[in-house]
């Protein structure tokens, strides 16, 4: 299992190589995954992977939001976390038999049992760690509107969650240090990490 670990130098292991290409390489079944605190920017960087590497995208909250009419915080209020996670599932297994894409599922997705299993393998699990101190200064007031986020201590919260969290978080595929690494680089490095075969 590769992994890059916090201050062990993102790109060191792939600088000088570019990303593949649809016109090189074929995308196998198996979709690139993001996994993270809440926050962490699993939707922006997902989006642009998705777009580097000509694939479709789906972030899962807003997939969710969109069938239900709901915000994913009025989908808590309203019916509880358990029945949030249970649209989750069903739509990972909705997913698991789509083209390659690369998904950007919520924060606690890959700590619910079964959910990892429906997609990996053949599926390819990234986990963008960072501390949830930058995490929180990076949401500023969007944390609101994040159901787990939104009492009166946010930090101790996220900090929570990561303790909760990181066996299933480490348990990636490829950790890579989302604190540090330039934008454009984490993106280069990400795309890298797709599933790909060669053409022919």
């Amino acid at each position: 299992m590769n992994r890059n670990s916090r201050g062990s130098g993102v790109g060191s292991r792939v600088s000088g190589s570019a990303a593949p290409t649809p016109d090189s390489r074929l995308p196998t079944p198996g979709h690139l995954i993001l996994v993270g605190l809440p926050g962490v920017g699993k939707s922006t960087v997902g989006a642009a992977v998705a777009e580097c590497l000509g694939r479709p995208f789906l972030d899962f909250d807003a997939e969710i939001e969109r069938r239900a009419g709901k915000s994913v915080a009025e989908i808590f209020a309203e019916r509880g976390e358990a029945a949030f996670r249970e649209l989750e599932r069903a739509l990972t297994e909705e997913v698991r038999t789509a083209p390659s894409m690369v998904l950007a599922p919520g924060g606690g997705w890959v700590a619910v049992e079964g959910n990892v299993a429906l997609l990996r393998p053949p599926g390819r699990i990234i986990f963008l760690d960072a501390r949830p101190e930058t995490v929180l200064r990076r949401l500023g007031e969007e944390r609101f509107r994040r159901p787990l986020l939104s009492g009166a201590d946010p930090l101790g919260a996220l900090r929570q969650l990561l303790a909760d969290r990181e066996p299933a978080y480490r348990s990636a595929d490829h950790v890579i240090d989302a604190e540090v690494t330039r934008f454009q680089e984490l993106i280069r490095v990400i795309a890298e990490l797709a599933p790909w075969e060669p053409r022919g």
